[in-house]
This record gives C-alpha cells, sequence and structure tokens, in this order.
C-alpha cells in the first residue's frame, strides 16, 4: 500500500509538471483529463498475450501526447555477454517502477545498431522509431532499481537489463512531443 500511495503521488507530479509545461503553449484547446485507474493498467500488465511492453492509453495533451505503458522484465541472471537494450529515437520515457528489483543499465558505447522495422508494434503503437543493441557489461551507467524506484531516460538513450533478481514491473509514462504516436489508442485489455 505504501508503493502504491507513493506511486500515486509521484504520477500526479509527473502529470501535473506535463500539464503546466503544455499549458503554457496551449491555452484552452484541451478541455478534459484522462484517466487510467488500477484495475486498468493492471488487467493490461497480467494480460494473457502480449509483449512484455504494452501500451495502456496515448493521449493527446494539445502541442504533445503523452502515452502511459506498462513494462515488465522476468528473471535475467547475470553474464558476461553484452547488456541487450534498445533505443527510441523520439520518445522519452519515465520509468516507475512498482514491483520487484533488478539491474537497469543505461547509456553506454553502443556495439552495432539493428532498426526495428517501421511495420511493428514497437515503432506503430509504443515507443516510436528505434533500434535495438547493446552495451559492454559495465559500460554505461548501472544502477540497481526496485520498487518506488523512478528512472527518466531521455530519447536517444540506450536503455537495458543487465539482471533481474526478481519480476519487475513498471509503469512508463511516455512524453511523445513530436506526436509519432498514435492518439487516442487505448489497449483493448483495459476492459
Amino acid at each position: 500500500m505504501f508503493y502504491l500511495k507513493n506511486f500515486f503521488a509521484s504520477l500526479g507530479v509527473i502529470v501535473t509538471g506535463l500539464i503546466v509545461f503544455t499549458a503554457a503553449s496551449h491555452e484552452g484547446t484541451i478541455t478534459e483529463a484522462t484517466d487510467i485507474v488500477y484495475s486498468e493498467w493492471q488487467n493490461v500488465m497480467h494480460a494473457p498475450e502480449g509483449r512484455v511492453d504494452r501500451q495502456v492509453k496515448i493521449v493527446d495533451i494539445g502541442n504533445s501526447n503523452v502515452a502511459v505503458g506498462v513494462l515488465f522484465r522476468d528473471k535475467i541472471e547475470v553474464t558476461n555477454e553484452p547488456v541487450s537494450g534498445i533505443v527510441h529515437n523520439h520518445v522519452s520515457e519515465v520509468y516507475y517502477i512498482t514491483k520487484g528489483s533488478g539491474v537497469l543499465v543505461t547509456g553506454g558505447t553502443l556495439l552495432g545498431r539493428n532498426n526495428i522495422p517501421a511495420n511493428t508494434d514497437i515503432v506503430e503503437v509504443l515507443v516510436g522509431e528505434s533500434f535495438s543493441t547493446s552495451v559492454a557489461r559495465g559500460d554505461g551507467q548501472v544502477r540497481e532499481v526496485r520498487a518506488g524506484d523512478i528512472v527518466v531516460v531521455p530519447a536517444g538513450v540506450f536503455h537495458g537489463w543487465h539482471s533481474v533478481d526478481a519480476r519487475v514491473e513498471m509503469i512508463s509514462i511516455r512524453p511523445d512531443p513530436e506526436k509519432v504516436l498514435p492518439i487516442g489508442y487505448v489497449n483493448p485489455y483495459t476492459e
């Protein structure tokens, strides 16, 4: 319950900041708020099908979009292999860890690039134009995260998991200033 209260307090701060930021540039164009209640994002998180990254809703906030998604990562054992991950070209992410713990890597020297095809849900619905890549173990910013932590990953920054001790579940708030994601998207599992 403590983490849930902290989550809603943190989410309130993030959403308020986004609203204040966009309100300065477009007076009165948005007249309603969008709710994402606990049962909706939990339904999407635990839906029987879908990938480890799932969009919940994408909302027009005036001169930008904001998307809310859920992600999970199951146990990942530590190896000496490079850390696999992804880079989003236009969409940033704010992760709020709701469950579990692991070691998250951001940044570092990229070891190649594999563009994700444009006709995939990763590009069309989740995070826009992106590519998969890896960094050497120990390279980049390596940090342990656990329930209650928040990590901001700007567009263009590598992110991947070095290890996951216990299943990590998180909410991702995705600012989309270039409006590359489909406005009005609602995951069918929200109901």
